[in-house]
C-alpha cells in the first residue's frame, strides 16, 4: 500500500488540476494492478497550522504523551500525538497519519511556489513534526522506521533542485527511508529570470510530452 499526498491547488470553480497532481493519478493508475494507492488531496482538507510546541517557555513538547489523540477511529494506532489536533476539534491531519501508518511507502507532490515548497506542503510538514521529535528530543521509538517516503517537486524556473534535496533531508531527519527512486524534479526553464507568458503558457503542454 502507497499513500500519495497532492499539495497543490486552484481555485475550486477551475476545471485545471496542478501538474503534480494529473501526475499522481497517472502514477497511480499505472500502479492500480500491482499496487494499492491511496490519494488524499491536503488543500481539500482542514488542517490547521502548526502551534509550534518544540519551542515553548516549558521546553520541547511537540509529540509528548500527553498530545496522544483519544479516538480509536482517528488514531487506531495510538502514534498520533499532536496538540493542534486535540485542540481544534474539526482538524483533519489524523486521516493523513491514519493512512501514513499503514502504508509502505509515501510520495508528496509538491509545486514550487517563490522558490519554497507551496504553503499546503509545508503547513502539513509542519505538522508531522511530532512523527520526528518523539524519536530525537523525546527519546522514544521511530513510529516509521521501515516505511519510504519521496516527493515530487514541480516548478516553474526556480530552485526546484534545491527544494527536492530540502525535503529529501526533512525526511531523512523524521526517521523515514528515502530512496532515490521515489524522488522526481521537473522544472520547465533554469533561466529564473523568464516570468514571460509564453513560458507560462508552454509549460503545462512541456510537462505532458516529458512525462507522456
Amino acid at each position: 500500500k502507497v499513500l500519495f499526498l497532492t499539495t497543490s491547488n486552484r481555485w475550486e470553480g477551475s476545471n485545471e488540476t496542478p501538474k503534480s497532481t494529473q501526475m499522481a493519478y497517472q502514477i497511480r493508475d499505472e500502479l492500480k494492478e500491482s499496487t494499492e494507492v491511496v490519494i488524499l488531496d491536503i488543500p481539500k482538507l482542514k488542517i490547521f497550522p502548526c502551534e509550534g510546541n518544540v519551542s515553548t517557555m516549558e521546553g520541547n513538547t511537540c509529540g509528548s504523551k500527553g498530545s496522544i489523540l483519544k479516538d480509536k477511529e482517528k488514531n487506531p494506532s495510538g502514534h498520533h500525538r499532536c496538540w493542534a489536533s486535540i485542540n481544534n476539534e474539526s482538524d483533519e491531519l489524523w486521516k493523513v497519519s491514519k493512512e501514513l501508518f499503514e502504508s509502505e511507502a509515501v510520495v508528496f507532490f509538491i509545486s514550487v511556489r517563490w522558490g519554497q515548497a507551496n504553503s499546503f506542503y509545508q503547513k502539513l510538514i509542519e505538522r508531522l513534526n511530532w512523527i520526528e521529535n518523539m524519536h530525537t528530543t523525546l527519546g522514544e521509538e521511530n513510529i516509521i522506521e521501515g516505511i519510504d517516503a519521496g516527493c515530487v517537486v514541480i516548478g516553474q524556473n526556480w530552485n526546484g533542485e534545491n527544494v527536492l534535496e530540502t525535503q529529501r533531508k526533512v525526511y531523512e531527519f523524521y526517521g523515514f527511508n528515502t530512496p532515490d527512486e521515489l524522488f522526481v524534479q521537473w522544472q520547465y526553464t533554469q533561466d529564473a529570470e523568464d516570468e514571460t507568458q509564453e513560458s507560462y503558457e508552454k509549460a503545462p503542454n512541456s510537462f505532458s510530452e516529458y512525462f507522456g
